[in-house]
């Protein structure tokens, strides 16, 4: 992979014949105590020293992905709008700043349907985010939550199930990653001989969950499961020489993966 582009809130890859761009949605402070260490023990003043923090809290970025192909773009995620915090919902000037016009994003596809990746659908001012969507895709075992949702029941009807294997595109591909949440999702994009994954909220604060990939996070559905696909995930992109790209590694949250001794090292691309 090769960058092309980048500005505040975006950067732009060439892998083989696609773009891939990583938008920034903002950032969300988190406390310390959503890190549960093995026996779902809360961190306090035990937190390693290399974990960075601000004013006391743990800072995570929040990134979507756009894959372009030539003829339609798909959107992995949407990032939250103005539906939780205030330091987030900035998609739109992220696409806006990468030249990506929204009339050209054709699908849109979520690794799950946690509110920080799907309220964009909708603008802070009502309008959709995308008016040209025809198709929404979600994992199937997270269906009926997304229908829960009512603020984005204007696209309930819209939703289609999304299962592993499945191929949004001719190069990318749904892989099964449930733990975080039921129907957690990462999505294999490939082109020229290489291959990005793009993983979701598989890790949550870098800087410790690579080399400890046993600590777990407070939302994570599953504990246990979202340990085992962690390190799965981990070994399959480190062993097969995979890009990864995640929704809350430090913008743009795109790099490779090593193994280490004891655990894993992400060296951002």
């Amino acid at each position: 992979m090769e960058r092309i582009s980048a500005g505040p809130h975006h950067t732009g890859y060439k892998i083989g014949d696609l773009t891939v761009t990583s938008l920034r949605d903002g950032y969300v402070d988190m406390p310390v105590r959503r890190l549960r260490q093995p026996g779902d023990k809360p961190f306090g003043d035990d937190l390693p020293s290399q974990v960075p923090l601000f004013d006391g809290a743990l800072r995570l970025s929040v990134n979507a992905f756009a894959i372009d192909d030539g003829e339609e773009i798909t959107l992995i995620d949407t990032g939250s709008s103005n539906a939780w915090h205030p330091t987030m919902g900035f998609l739109p000037q992220a696409l806006s700043e990468a030249r990506i016009a929204v009339d050209r994003i054709r699908t849109v596809a979520f690794t799950h349907t946690h509110l920080d990746h799907i309220h964009g659908l909708i603008l802070a001012d009502g309008r959709a985010g995308f008016p040209q969507l025809s198709r929404l895709l979600v994992p199937r075992a997270e269906l009926d939550m997304f229908r829960s949702v009512a603020r984005l029941g204007r696209f309930h009807d819209q939703s289609e199930p999304l299962d592993p294997g499945q191929r949004p595109s001719a190069n990318i591909e749904a892989v099964a990653a449930s733990g975080h949440e039921i129907g957690h999702t990462c999505f294999r994009v490939t082109s020229g001989g290489e291959t990005l994954l793009v993983w979701g909220d598989l890790v949550h604060v870098p800087s410790l969950q690579f080399e400890r990939p046993d600590i777990t996070w407070e939302f994570d559905a599953d504990q246990e499961r979202a340990r085992a696909t962690r390190l799965r995930i981990l070994a399959l992109a480190a062993d097969n020489a995979w890009c990864i790209a995640g929704a809350h590694l430090d913008s743009p949250g795109v790099g490779r993966i090593s193994r280490t001794e004891t655990g894993f090292r992400f060296e951002p691309l």
